[in-house]
């Protein structure tokens, strides 16, 4: 239901600003880019579905592999004590605790392109179990809202970005992002525990969280050791290295079983292409209300009445200038990225409006884009607490990112 009246909403304010630019502004032009962009917008979703299709087709056929081979169920057992606290509803190592697993560690090493199919293959698992199939489970929630919180490693992209655009050093958003995106993870973990009544003080939580955290300290303490060309390259081909040991473990564990490799990525791709073609309407739906959010300039209203209101606090504002990527984000990754590039162009990667635009492009996520695939891939129409807890974290990504600024970048 909240999506039902987030979509609405979109819609409704885009014409109540549009009308008050056409009667107070003579803006002729403005229904006309609006209907525009529908027409963009539905194209967009139509070419990411289908460019999907590929993706879909080998992941969920490798997955195939990995779990007749029995690799899935070795990953389940290694995350079970942990993931069976975040989620009771799932039976002692179920296969969706490898499935899930394997998208945060995608998303974590910035693979964004594994990790969709990844991820919707933990969700259809999930929703094999889900007793009211048009009405999110609590694991699945769980589930979003994590992988949602944007937990990232290595920003990899946005460190080109930058040093596409002249940083002196490209990688010195690379801490900052990192710990944004823990506070905007952590956020979602304890808000969804919270509605769900989950114990987050337990022993075997406790050991797990503080073993992750000791992990990424070890790894800043590490890359903060070396050279910033060092670290875009090496985190480049770890990540890939890992992602293609793991496809060739799966292969070469299901071949050990004397598992028939072939046919079984055969049946998974078959699976991937139904997925794909299925998310279709849903992502139509979602981006047409954001273009319409977007052609009719309710970004630029947002952003002028923050700035107002920082104003009157006499607070700094210098950071107004990178609201829009936050606002986007949400609604948008191409759309907020494009800003964050043009703000960099503008005012050089090095201005403070930028790093703020960069941290915030690398901790938050795309919470409507995902909310919508990933519901829609398996039909899930009552969302229950999955959007609010999901913005709360973005929001958590986008002040921590803002405060974090300033503490690094003055």
């Amino acid at each position: 239901m909240a999506l039902n009246y987030v979509w609405i909403s979109f819609f409704l304010i885009a014409f109540v600003v549009a009308l008050y630019k056409l009667v107070f502004f003579g803006d002729v032009d403005i229904f006309q880019r609006i209907i525009s962009g529908t027409f963009d917008s539905a194209k967009v979703a139509a070419e990411i579905s289908l460019g999907l299709i590929g993706l879909m087709a080998f992941w969920l056929g490798i997955m195939r592999i990995g779990e007749k081979g029995g690799m899935i169920q070795i990953f389940s057992r290694l995350v079970g004590p942990f993931f069976q606290k975040l989620f009771p509803e799932l039976p002692k190592n179920h296969p969706a605790f490898g499935s899930i697993l394997m998208n945060f560690s995608a998303n974590m090493l910035g693979l964004d392109n594994a990790a969709t199919p990844l991820g919707l293959k933990a969700m259809k698992e999930l929703q094999e179990l889900n007793p009211d199939k048009e009405t999110a489970t609590n694991a699945q929630i769980m589930f979003l809202v994590l992988n949602a919180s944007s937990l990232t490693l290595i920003p990899i992209s946005i460190m080109a970005y930058r040093k596409e655009a002249g940083a002196a050093d490209p990688s010195d958003i690379f801490i900052p992002i990192l710990i944004a995106t823990f506070f905007s993870t952590l956020v979602g973990l304890i808000t969804v525990a919270i509605y769900q009544r989950i114990n987050l003080f337990n022993r075997v939580v406790l050991a797990y969280l503080g073993g992750i955290a000791l992990f990424i300290v070890g790894l800043l303490y590490y890359f903060s050791t070396l050279p910033q060309d060092e670290i875009a390259s090496l985190s480049k081909v770890g990540g890939n290295l890992v992602l293609f040991g793991v496809i060739v473990s799966f292969i070469g564990l299901a071949m050990f079983r004397r598992i028939n490799v072939y046919e079984n990525f055969i049946e998974g791709a078959k699976e991937g292409f139904d997925v794909a073609v299925k998310i279709i309407p849903y992502l139509v739906g979602i981006l047409v209300a954001v273009g319409v959010f977007r052609e009719a300039g309710v970004m630029d209203y947002l952003v002028q009445g923050v700035s107002t209101v920082v104003g009157w606090f006499g607070a700094d504002t210098r950071f107004v200038e990178a609201l829009p990527v936050a606002f986007m984000k949400p609604l948008s990754g191409s759309g907020a990225r494009g800003l964050m590039v043009d703000l960099m162009n503008a005012n050089g990667a090095d201005d403070f409006a930028s790093r703020v635009a960069c941290v915030i492009q690398g901790s938050t996520e795309t919470t409507f884009y995902v909310l919508a695939v990933y519901f829609g891939s398996v039909a899930i129409k009552r969302t229950r607490h999955a959007l609010p807890a999901a913005l709360l974290a973005e929001l958590a990504g986008v002040v921590a990112a803002i405060f974090i600024a300033y503490i690094f970048f003055g």
